[in-house]
């Protein structure tokens, strides 16, 4: 076993952990590692010309780090050198030879190409259901706008052709829609897509629900979405909100009512798009395109379960 650093040493002689320590500590003991390098590994490229490439663990743990935190590749690479718990997270010593921008950034490229961001959602969805987690009775749909560099003062001269503007109250916003179909029980999402920021939120709503609920809820947004050919043969109670008008004109308190429940069951899926955008800081898009973006999307939304299913979870 080769010798200890001297940081190393005073790490390990730190008084107390710190919020990083402690929040790596927890998505370490969440993640299925096993399962998904399984699941990588098959594509994972075996080097070239003789030389191997990184340990998949290890890129695979630098590439959460690099989504918790959201960091660049050169701000990833600089954290490795700098930052001893980030080092302890991805089984790196400061003595190795450590990944550079861009061994980072060919591994995000090698998730991208092969679309294994929804792969990685998927095995974690799997083992969230097999833990009894992810109920199939009831969906709540809804979408947040990410938003997207409107500048075309850039290379190209123009701004991302795949992000678009939309109008939300009174203010424009540019860039990209993230949709999501969230269980009404325990508030995990099942189901995504992205569309630019200007599709209306009905348009991607059958690719929200897996078609065993018997029960739907969203906002006022989707009203009218069971007159809709996709869904007018679906036997669902649809719980859509009534429009802010129709509601302020209320008389019955029972109705009155109906609609304070239907808000407090909707609140749930207000919690995942919480935790990506503020706790994982993706509130602007990192990526040109949808593709590269949705990728990520995919891993936030799995990490985004697996901290709120932690809960539930046996310790």
């Amino acid at each position: 076993m080769s010798q200890l650093t001297f940081a190393e040493a005073e790490y390990q002689n730190k008084k107390r952990k710190t919020r990083r320590e402690l929040f790596l500590e927890k998505m370490d003991s969440l993640i299925p590692w096993a399962k998904l390098e399984k699941k990588l590994r098959k594509h994972y490229p075996k080097g070239e010309n003789g030389n191997p490439p990184y340990p998949l663990p290890i890129m695979l743990r630098v590439h959460c780090l690099q989504l918790f935190y959201n960091l660049s590749d050169p701000a990833m690479e600089d954290a490795l050198y700098e930052i001893e718990s980030m080092r302890r997270f991805a089984g790196l010593r400061l003595s190795d030879r450590l990944p550079d921008e861009s061994t980072i950034l060919r591994f995000r490229h090698f998730l991208e190409r092969h679309k294994l961001g929804e792969v990685i959602f998927d095995t974690v969805s799997a083992q969230l259901r097999q833990q009894g987690l992810m109920m199939r009775e009831g969906t709540i749909v809804d979408a947040t706008i990410i938003a997207a560099p409107s500048s075309t003062k850039n290379q190209d001269g123009e701004r991302d052709p795949e992000m678009h503007q939309t109008k939300k109250g009174n203010e424009w916003h540019f860039g990209m829609k993230m949709h999501i179909g969230v269980d009404d029980r325990d508030g995990l999402i099942h189901s995504i897509e992205t569309t630019a920021a200007n599709v209306h939120d009905l348009t991607a709503a059958d690719q929200l629900l897996h078609g065993e609920e018997q029960r739907v809820w969203g906002d006022a947004g989707y009203t009218g979405i069971h007159k809709r050919d996709a869904f007018k043969d679906r036997d669902v109670d649809w719980r859509i909100a009534l429009r802010p008008g129709t509601r302020s004109n209320l008389a019955d308190q029972l109705q009155e009512m109906l609609e304070g429940i239907k808000a407090s069951v909707r609140a749930k899926v207000e919690h995942p798009f919480r935790t990506i955008k503020q706790q994982f800081g993706y509130t602007k898009v990192r990526y040109r395109g949808l593709a590269k973006n949705t990728n990520r999307l995919y891993v936030l939304s799995a990490f985004t379960n697996l901290l709120r299913a932690e809960k539930y979870l046996p310790s």
